[in-house]
């Protein structure tokens, strides 16, 4: 249905952006939503020309709840796919002594995401069609020291997924689950990556695209993530506790 637009909440990160692209390439149109979503305009006037399909802004801030049902009444249009790349990793050292950093933590990848998308999942409920998509993070497969934060706010992220799935299954709408890995973008600037085990943002956006025409539920945007994460998730706590990983 290319008639209906696509909704992309964090529009301004890279992999929102390269989402949109690959769904604009299909000849979707395109909602960019953004805090401060003036400042994307070369972003919307390069997608519109470039794929000629129309593209809007509109003003999101994942950590105004009051505002979630605002904005969504002001859209010009119920998407038919509405796909949540919101995300801040912050420091674990940081999110370790300060509450606050850690509470921005949890509510920047979790509890933001998760209540627009329970308000867009009663909407597209309510219709009887559309496809939520949730780019979590194989950070909540297994809790790590390095980033136990962030990874603990992916894990509720994941699971609040799993059981949208599980309720809309027979209601019209699907749920896919996203699980990047290292994603070659701002927020992993400076990182020494593996290669092997690092995405392109473009890589996200065709995996991102293939999995909402296909129906898919889980997904690891490099599948050797699935084999990685499968050895991390079964190693036994005992020795688990000794690793640095």
């Amino acid at each position: 249905m290319t008639d209906l637009p696509v909704l992309i909440l964090g529009a301004r990160s890279d992999m929102g952006q390269a989402i949109a692209h690959a769904f604009a390439a299909q000849g979707h149109p395109i909602q960019l939503a953004a805090r401060n979503a003036a400042g994307l305009d070369a972003v919307r006037a390069d997608l519109a020309l470039r794929h000629g399909v129309e593209v809007t802004l509109h003003d999101f801030d994942v950590l105004d709840s009051d505002g979630f049902a605002p904005f969504l009444d002001s859209l010009p249009a119920l998407p038919q796919v509405a796909v949540s790349v919101v995300g801040y990793m912050g420091e674990q050292a940081e999110n370790e002594q300060d509450l606050d950093k850690a509470s921005l933590v949890l509510r920047s990848n979790f509890e933001g995401p998760a209540g627009i998308l329970a308000l867009l999942a009663n909407r597209f409920e309510a219709r009887g069609s559309g496809t939520l998509v949730g780019v979590s993070s194989v950070a909540g497969d297994r809790g790590r020291a390095t980033n136990y934060v962030y990874g603990s706010a992916k894990a509720g992220f994941t699971a609040f997924l799993s059981g949208l799935r599980n309720r809309l299954a027979k209601k019209g709408v699907h749920v896919v689950t996203v699980l990047p890995g290292f994603v070659n973008t701002a927020m992993t600037e400076g990182m020494d990556l593996p290669e092997k085990l690092t995405a392109e943002p473009q890589e996200v956006g065709g995996a991102v695209l293939k999995a909402v025409q296909k129906g898919r539920n889980v997904i690891y945007v490099r599948g050797i993530w699935w084999l990685v994460m499968a050895i991390i998730r079964n190693i036994p706590e005992p020795v688990f506790k000794k690793l640095k990983i």
